[in-house]
């Protein structure tokens, strides 16, 4: 019954990004204005880590396997993709340093603040 409880505010607070996607004229995924909702509820104490933590770490661990489907829709479509291979592999090795790096700032940013 917890981990119930704890999918459905996980569920809540992702149908209200929904809402927003649709109320607000951006183009602005769904899930972002749900992290964001999340973020800001966890913040301000409206929702507790406690009432959502079970639930977010078994969707963490099961991650990888969400991402099969896609994975296989991508084979499927490679006849489509085969022009555009090369440019999305440069992006995307360019953007992984890229945010490697800025993570690797801010965290040690962080460290060096909490140390003083």
């Amino acid at each position: 019954m917890k981990f119930l409880k704890q999918f459905l505010w996980i569920l809540l607070i992702s149908f209200l990004g929904e809402v927003l996607r649709a109320l607000i004229p951006l183009p602005i995924p769904a899930s972002v204005y749900g992290l964001v909702l999340m973020l800001a509820a966890l913040i301000t104490g409206v929702l507790k880590v406690e009432q959502v933590r079970g639930a977010a770490e078994f969707l963490i661990e099961i991650m990888p396997v969400m991402f099969i489907p896609a994975a296989v829709g991508l084979m499927t479509a490679w006849d489509a993709l085969r022009p555009v291979c090369v440019p999305v592999l440069v992006i995307t090795a360019a953007t992984t340093v890229i945010v490697m790096a800025v993570t690797g700032r801010v965290t040690q940013a962080i460290i060096r603040r909490e140390k003083k």
